[in-house]
Parts: structure tokens; sequence; C-alpha cells
């Protein structure tokens, strides 16, 4: 079996469960980028790779309870695949986090048994 080389996670703050990843990743002797989601904000490519790797799309990456979602004068239903993805890189708070991916599998939001699974 592969073991995975790199694993990319985007955050909006260095909370608690992010330097557990952080140990987790040391442990198993991979290599992570920690990326800010407010200074480092995904590419649309790199939105659209990361949607593909969801199982259940939009719904999966979107914060829906969370204030930044509450307060959209849009229904993002309604908008196109290309105006959502350019409204989460407006509004990067729309996405749950933490994001985290080696490039073929992703968690999202704080997961250590699904860390370890993209960790192999």
């Amino acid at each position: 079996m592969k073991r995975c080389e790199s694993i990319d996670i985007f955050y909006i703050s260095q909370l608690y469960f992010l330097q557990n990843d952080e140990k987790m990743a040391d442990t198993h002797s991979i290599d992570f980028e920690e990326r800010h989601l407010f200074r480092e904000t995904p590419s649309p490519r790199e939105l659209l790779k990361i949607l593909s790797l969801t199982s259940s799309g939009l719904d999966e990456l979107l914060a829906t309870r969370s204030q930044t979602y509450k307060k959209l004068e849009q229904n993002l239903e309604e908008l196109s695949l290309s105006e959502v993805v350019h409204r989460v890189i407006k509004e990067p708070k729309l996405l749950r986090r933490p994001i985290l991916t080696n490039g073929d599998k992703i968690v999202i939001v704080y997961n250590p048994d699904a860390f370890k699974k993209i960790a192999k």
C-alpha cells in the first residue's frame, strides 16, 4: 500500500485540534503544508479539486451553521458552481474546517480516525 507523503491542511485559526494533527503527522512521518484560508485562499482550481474529493459535494464543504452562511443574501443553491466557488474564495468562512487532503482523499472537520486513514 502506498504511504501518504504530504497532506495539505486548510484552516482559519490555529486551534487545539490542528496542534493534534501536527503531532499525528509527526508521529506518522508525514510532511504537511498549513494553508491559512484568509492569507492563502485556495484558487478556483484547488476548490474544484477539493470538491471532487467529497462524497456529497457542496453540502459537505459548506459551513451552513456559520454566521457568514446565515448572513448570505443569496441562496447558494441558486448559483452556478463557478459563482459558488468565487463566493467561497471571497468568503472563506463559508467552508467547514479544517480541510485535510493528500490529493486523493479528504477529511473535513477534525476527525482523528479519518486523518489516520488518509495518512496511510
